[in-house]
């Protein structure tokens, strides 16, 4: 059988941990930050934890990243 293909997309937007959560970067910060609260900026650095639904999706693009 031929090798799997890891969508190329997925491998730039998300990270695995190595207990198999999906790491990714947090949403709402690429413009608009002026109506954002100073809460929000702050508490959106950095990376989170997808949710389990949303990790299953990100894991059938990256088949190899266990």
């Amino acid at each position: 059988m031929p090798k799997m293909k890891t969508k190329s997309g997925a491998k730039k937007r998300f990270k695995m941990t190595a207990s198999g959560r999906v790491k990714a970067g947090q949403a709402g910060k690429r413009h608009g930050m002026i109506k954002r609260s100073r809460k929000f900026i702050r508490n959106a650095r950095g990376t989170t934890l997808l949710s389990v639904q949303d990790a299953n999706i990100v894991k059938k693009y990256m088949p190899y990243a266990r």
